[in-house]
């Protein structure tokens, strides 16, 4: 390494000429800026994909205005910290100083009491808030929260940002302009990346810190090629990528061990998700997801175990949440499993973007108004409670469909429950023996 402080940090610009990538924001007569440049800051949410400039931007509006700048990880604090910080911001509150800035990172991982402890203190002008999630705050932030806050979309950096940063960290920082160094391709660099600066920089300085071990003259010309990147990324994947590639892996394995009904291997994987660091959110709406698609209507009670286990993290947070997932991924990989609701809704969309949009049956219309009775808008609908054993045969898809079998129930006890049931109402149709 070049120095123990990575290049992401020591190319962190500090003021809005020097900010890349967010002009919609950031730009000249944008509504953010001309508020940041007025000194009129509104508490407000900055929601992005990670290493789009968050931080950044928090920091530079921090400086612009020589404000007090109290930064919280929503990872590592707790409802004690933040009151900790909202009782330093009071004492500051003389002279008509303007108020603090509280940055909290990742605001999503917040729980709900840990959210709410932070209304006052924006009520009262005790702090400005700046909070930066990768989760749409809809979902994820509180309402009164939310109501008190403006949000601000951050983008993904386009590849000409990306190479304008690569081409100033040769010229601007300290380590690396000492050094003759020239990028050759820049697609690896960029690829890698995937609109992420912070994965951009370490790509580069493993990249360079690798020619120049390799190198017997170390005076000698670096060339950054695309086959050196690559080469670099895919050793040092642990280090480099913890949020990317390792963590589609890990997740990965966390699900097909589920669903291939290995408890114990779900569990390990789990585990190292915890260990990671990961998102507990991200974890209960992989389950959710799961216990629709691979466990489905052969135990549909694993989709409430899902949703109340989702519901359960996002009122405990970590450590705590480790069991409650725990016992939610025990129960899934456990369960007997179907897909046969994924299948269905796919080969009805399969259906539908092949034959387009075909017109609803005239019985099966709403008919509101007398105009629509006089089309026959709902005419000759029969009402299945009407009759004996609450069904009569009708045709419920559009004519040109009608007896298309977009569902086939699955082989396990509930499923064959619903089987037998099908066959019984639907003779014309229904001949599972085909």
């Amino acid at each position: 390494m070049l120095s123990n402080k990575p290049l992401a940090e020591r190319m962190r610009p500090d003021n809005l000429s020097d900010y890349i990538g967010q002009d919609h924001l950031t730009g000249v007569n944008s509504t953010l800026r001309k508020n940041i440049e007025s000194g009129g800051i509104p508490s407000f949410i900055l929601w992005g994909p990670p290493g789009v400039g968050k931080t950044t931007l928090a920091g530079i509006i921090a400086a612009m205005h020589n404000r007090s700048f109290y930064q919280l990880s929503a990872v590592h604090s707790g409802v004690k910290d933040v009151r900790e910080t909202i009782e330093k911001a009071k004492k500051q509150q003389f002279f008509d100083n303007p108020s603090p800035i509280l940055f909290i990172d990742e605001i999503h991982r917040f729980s709900k009491s840990q959210q709410d402890s932070l209304l006052g203190a924006i009520e009262k002008g005790i702090i400005t808030l700046i909070g930066a999630t990768t989760e749409n705050p809809s979902f994820e932030i509180i309402s009164p929260l939310l109501s008190r806050c403006q949000v601000y979309v951050l983008k993904p950096l386009e590849d000409e940002h990306l190479k304008i940063l690569a081409d100033l960290s040769l010229k601007k920082d300290s380590y690396l302009k000492e050094l003759d160094i020239e990028i050759s391709e820049y697609d690896a660099l960029i690829q890698s990346s995937g609109g992420d600066a912070r994965k951009l920089y370490n790509a580069l300085e493993l990249a360079v810190s690798s020619e120049m071990q390799a190198r017997k003259d170390k005076k000698s010309k670096i060339i950054i090629t695309d086959e050196i990147v690559i080469q670099q990324i895919q050793k040092n994947m642990a280090l480099y990528d913890k949020g990317g590639e390792q963590h589609y892996d890990i997740i990965s394995a966390f699900i097909k061990s589920i669903r291939g009904s290995d408890p114990n291997a779900a569990v390990y994987w789990l585990a190292r998700m915890v260990e990671g660091g990961e998102d507990v959110k991200f974890i209960a709406r992989r389950l959710l997801i799961l216990a629709a698609e691979d466990i489905g209507l052969a135990n549909p009670n694993a989709l409430l175990i899902a949703q109340s286990a989702f519901d359960a993290v996002h009122l405990t947070g970590w450590p705590e949440s480790r069991i409650i997932l725990s016992e939610a991924a025990i129960y899934l990989a456990c369960s007997p499993k179907s897909n046969t609701a994924y299948m269905a809704i796919e080969k009805a969309i399969g259906e539908v973007r092949k034959s387009g949009d075909k017109a609803v049956p005239l019985h099966l219309r709403n008919a509101p108004t007398s105009l629509m009775k006089d089309l026959d808008y709902g005419k000759n609908y029969k009402y299945p409670h009407s009759f004996t054993g609450n069904f009569t045969e009708e045709n419920y898809l559009p004519e040109e469909l009608s007896g298309s079998i977009f569902y086939s129930p699955g082989d396990n006890p509930r499923e064959k429950e619903f089987r037998n049931r099908l066959r019984a109402l639907w003779k014309k149709f229904y001949d599972y023996n085909k």
